[in-house]
């Protein structure tokens, strides 16, 4: 640990989740425990918005497995939710749009809180899929 608490070491952990509308709360208090054992607790409001409209999507828009993916090194806490669909997420509308529906906000909300964010194929566990991430610098 630095002198701030933060862990400097990497680590990485991962979550798997049933196709479950209450895995999304799971995913948040996992991942709020996470980080506050891991002196990230200043990052936990943000990080829950976004593990929270990843995993939701996963659970929302597809009928296999999830998981909840989340990594710490060189300073940058990486967020994924993997599903089991190949497909690529639907591009997120502008916020400003996002603001007046009543689904389809949360890549506009990822795209706008986290530093970096994007998709890739994944295959877990024998099963093809993706994972969607996003990253949250510390500094």
């Amino acid at each position: 640990m630095s002198e701030t608490g933060i862990t400097t070491d990497p680590w990485e952990y991962c979550l798997s989740i049933p196709n479950d509308p209450r895995a999304v709360t799971v995913s948040r208090r996992t991942l709020r425990l996470i980080l506050t054992l891991h002196g990230l607790v200043r990052r936990a409001d943000v990080a829950e918005l976004l593990a929270a409209e990843l995993v939701s999507n996963a659970v929302r828009h597809t009928k296999g497995p999830a998981a909840l993916r989340v990594r710490w090194s060189a300073g940058v806490l990486r967020i994924g939710a993997w599903d089991a669909d190949p497909a690529p997420p639907e591009p997120p509308v502008p916020l400003e749009q996002a603001v007046d529906l009543e689904e389809g906000r949360g890549l506009a909300l990822v795209r706008a809180c986290a530093d970096l964010w994007g998709w890739q194929p994944l295959a877990r566990e024998g099963n093809r899929g993706k994972v969607v991430w996003c990253e949250l610098a510390t500094a």
